[in-house]
């Protein structure tokens, strides 16, 4: 008798063979969108790629990682990224998980708070990062008007014009799109612990924090592991926010790997740079990925 495949078909096409050819579109668009370009940008990381050079297409091996790694500007690069991607990481899971306890009492309004509290996410990267740049204005924005309100300033500042405060400034703007994201995946996780532990926890004398240590926090591990995980990458990798409030500025106050990757190759033209670049940032995020996976398969074996 002959299969589903082989009756579809009308031949002696095996099923293998009829999920490949079923497949095969799909892996012919990923090997155009993604990996041919891949391959494409590692070339250029081991060519000479800049436009305006007169050495241009000779091939240079290592030099340009070399070049890259032993420059100033890519460290200070680097840290800038990496405080980005710790202050916000932190504060997003912080407030995620005090957002989500919040959601998961009952209290009247409860259901209306909790598809509220989603729409920040729910905003585009740019029409948030916009919005947050008119509110950051120094003459027009609405952060000088309550400050000067409220009395804690005399005059308006320019917030994204500081280096110093610009980096916290936009930090501020993410943390306020993306904590929503978090507090749903905390929320998730608060619905599925049995409540009778509660009541055990209570009978047995444990007090708020107690109960919140030894059964909440327990059940929140996993969540907290991917959440973790998942957003220190993306922030790792951002780079709408930066173009549209700050393009790196005010004195390369801003200036992130991506946007220093942007400004090399549409910028100065430099190919080779911006691909090696992208590359160092790629094997970055493949380290923490790595790194995090190897938490979660401990946490699996642990449970």
């Amino acid at each position: 008798m002959r299969t589903k495949a082989e009756r579809r078909t009308g031949g002696d096409l095996s099923e293998e063979a009829y999920a490949f050819l079923l497949l095969s579109p799909a892996g012919l668009v990923v090997l155009a969108v993604v990996l041919v370009p891949l391959a494409i940008t590692f070339v250029y990381t081991l060519m000479n790629m800049e436009l305006l050079s007169e050495n241009r297409g000779s091939f240079v091996g290592l030099a340009n990682y070399a070049s890259v790694l032993g420059s100033a500007w890519f460290w200070q690069s680097l840290g800038r990224t990496l405080y980005f991607t710790l202050s916000s990481l932190v504060l997003e899971t912080g407030l995620g998980l005090l957002v989500a306890l919040l959601l998961n009492g009952s209290f009247p309004g409860v259901s209306a708070l909790r598809a509220l509290i989603i729409l920040p996410w729910a905003i585009p990267t740019n029409v948030s990062a916009a919005l947050w740049k008119w509110i950051y204005h120094p003459e027009f924005g609405a952060l000088n008007a309550l400050l000067q309100w409220m009395g804690i300033i005399k005059e308006c500042r320019s917030w994204l014009g500081d280096p110093s405060v610009a980096m916290n400034m936009l930090v501020l703007a993410d943390v306020w799109k993306m904590t929503p994201l978090a507090a749903i995946f905390f929320l998730a996780a608060l619905q599925f612990i049995n409540k009778a532990l509660y009541e055990a926890a209570r009978i047995d004398g444990a007090g708020p924090f107690r109960r919140f240590w030894y059964v909440t926090m327990p059940h929140l591990v996993p969540t907290l592991l991917v959440v973790v995980v998942m957003r220190s990458m993306e922030k790792f990798k951002a780079f709408d926010i930066f173009y549209v409030m700050t393009r790196g500025g005010p004195a390369n106050g801003t200036m992130v790997l991506t946007y220093e990757a942007y400004l090399r190759g549409f910028t100065n033209l430099d190919y080779s740079a911006a691909a090696t670049i992208a590359y160092l940032i790629a094997f970055i995020v493949l380290a923490l990925t790595f790194s995090y996976l190897r938490l979660l398969r401990q946490e699996d074996i642990n449970d």
